[in-house]
């Protein structure tokens, strides 16, 4: 393998290091946008228990702040849930976005990572045409052997390359609809959670009004 990569030449070192990046992003992401992780089920039910047995304290909603990228902005909906429906809705519309930011975290540089590596493959060929070309201005073309580090640096560097991007780029796509699904789950439950606490102060409205 050694031997391999040494043949690609230099040209081999930031596909190598490029590879190790996406690597770690793609490990990392399968990690963080699991779906129980980000949208655990049954969240918006216990908002619902805790409200009707009046649990809604500050330490249940910082237990569910910290909870999931769902919990956070639930929380900011129950940290407004005083003020009117408008209020609530841009509040979990301002914390959606963070939480969204947050959930494409490194996806530019893997995006980055797919569109460039095979670019160096093709800096790599070019690097290795041009040594067989001053190789046989040099030597002619009697030699085989000769021409043998230039092709194989060309045709390595392409081969790893592509090997970088092809991966990455489906990665990166498959992320980017990973995203987009969770989202609109998180808003659908952002939704139940409103209807709930209208319900709330629709229910606790006549309560306040009698003498």
């Amino acid at each position: 393998m050694f031997e391999l990569v040494k043949s690609g030449g230099w040209l081999m070192v930031p596909i190598i290091a490029a590879s190790i990046i996406a690597l770690g992003i793609i490990g990392e992401r399968l990690w963080t946008l699991r779906r129980r992780k980000v949208v655990p089920l049954h969240l918006v039910e216990q908002v619902w228990h805790w409200a009707k047995n009046r649990q809604l304290d500050a330490a249940h909603i910082n237990l569910l702040r910290n909870n999931s990228p769902l919990g956070r902005i639930l929380a900011v909906g129950l940290t407004n849930r005083h003020h009117p429906r408008e209020i609530i809705k841009e509040g979990i519309e301002d914390t959606g976005r963070v939480v969204v930011h947050d959930l494409e975290r490194y996806f530019n540089t893997l995006g980055t990572i797919a569109v460039i590596s095979p670019l160096l493959g093709l800096l790599g060929t070019v690097v290795g045409i041009m040594k067989v070309f001053d190789t046989i201005s040099a030597t002619g073309v009697g030699n085989p052997h000769v021409l043998s580090g230039g092709i194989a640096e060309a045709l390595i560097t392409t081969i790893a390359g592509l090997s970088v991007a092809i991966p990455s780029l489906m990665f990166y796509r498959y992320f980017r609809g990973r995203v987009d699904e969770l989202v609109l789950d998180m808003e659908q439950e952002a939704v139940k959670l409103v209807e709930v606490l209208q319900g709330l102060r629709e229910r606790d409205v006549p309560a306040e009004a009698e003498p």
